[in-house]
């Protein structure tokens, strides 16, 4: 009886376990799928009324053409440009993203919000920067 119970309890275990495995083997996303190389960005210290640029690198993951149709950003201060083409499965594109710092002081955290018809979440990217006044000479 003992062998019996303890042949039945590594059976249901491994069932388990087993079952946990192909779950994730076949689960498939259907869709565009945004994935960026790298989703932040930090210029560290720069002046005040420097005008910075980054560009954020990223792939369709996916199995759908990925259509990028608007950035949002926070202020006025952040000006964004993007691929108006659909971006096809395993193809790459380019977020640009400029920070005006005119008016500017202190630590500077802004997220930007790319809308798009990716099925997936992750969907912002975002900077820091330190804007330091000039001292006058």
């Amino acid at each position: 009886m003992k062998k019996f119970l303890v042949f039945f309890l590594l059976t249901a275990i491994s069932a388990c376990l087993y079952a946990q495995e192909a779950k994730t083997a076949t689960a498939k996303v259907n869709g565009p799928v945004l994935t960026f190389e790298k989703d932040s960005h930090d210029f560290g210290d720069i002046n005040q009324g420097d005008q910075v640029e980054h560009i954020f690198k990223f792939t369709n993951t996916g199995n759908e053409p990925l259509i990028v149709s608007n950035i949002q950003v926070t202020c006025g201060c952040t000006a964004p440009s993007w691929p108006k083409n659909p971006i096809p499965p395993g193809g790459t594109g380019e977020i640009k993203i400029g920070f005006n710092s005119a008016g500017r002081m202190g630590r500077q955290n802004k997220t930007v919000t790319v809308v798009s018809n990716a099925v997936n979440e992750d969907n912002l990217i975002s900077f820091v920067t330190n804007v330091v006044v000039k001292n006058p000479q």
